[in-house]
């Protein structure tokens, strides 16, 4: 799951990016105001915006109108100190799509960006299937038939993004992009040599097609 934490209190930021990557594999990219995070919301791609409203340059509000009013359908959570009836129901009725006031505990705020990014691909339970093969986000766990699927955290990840996405063609480009940090020093062709090692794991249950000019598709295996 990539995420946009877009927040101007660095100790804050700081305190739940080290939070959320010891605890669960997210990658977190943090923008300090909002017209930062309004430039890389144009240029990138995200599974969720975590959103303070109190921004300097750009605030919080001026941000998720940017995104409804191009069409940005991103999940939003904003997060404020704010914690009001009506700044609630006014986030929500300008496009965010979730409310966490401050303080919180973070295990209420990655039960909440896994939810939001659960609807967003239009899933109803925890569970992403192709094949044989199963997903499950709660316990961020594969399996291959009945088998556990023994993955290295690169394996896992570039999966993850694939049976989340599957049938739909997956550039490297953009799955790198959801691996990997913006200021990671990685190369495209590591998304080659994980996918072939992801094939032989595979065994045919499922399978990762390579598209001439799109990128990779996960299928079901032929049976």
């Amino acid at each position: 799951m990539k995420i946009l934490l877009v927040e101007d209190d660095a100790e804050l930021a700081q305190w739940l990016i080290k939070a959320l990557n010891q605890r669960y594999e997210f990658i977190i990219e943090w923008a300090e105001d909002g017209r930062a995070a309004d430039a890389r919301l144009r240029n990138e791609e995200f599974d969720v915006v975590v959103l303070d409203l109190g921004l300097p340059v750009m605030d919080g509000r001026a941000v998720l109108a940017a995104m409804r009013g191009r069409q940005d359908t991103t999940p939003a959570l904003i997060l404020t100190a704010r914690d009001t009836l009506t700044e609630r129901t006014g986030s929500l009725h300008q496009g965010a799509d979730d409310f966490l006031a401050k303080p919180f505990a973070i295990e209420e705020l990655e039960a909440r960006l896994v939810a939001l990014v659960r609807r967003a691909h239009g899933r109803n339970a925890g569970t992403f299937t192709c094949g044989d093969l199963a997903f499950s986000s709660a316990e961020q766990r594969f399996t291959l038939g009945t088998s556990a699927l023994e993955l290295t955290p690169r394996e896992h990840s570039m999966l993850r993004i694939l049976i989340q996405h599957a049938g739909e063609p997956m550039s490297k480009q953009k799955i790198m992009d959801r691996m990997f940090s913006y200021d990671a020093e990685i190369h495209l062709e590591a998304i080659e040599v994980i996918a072939h090692r992801l094939r032989k794991k595979l065994s045919g249950s499922a399978q990762i097609r390579t598209l001439r000019g799109l990128g990779y598709v996960l299928e079901a295996g032929l049976a």
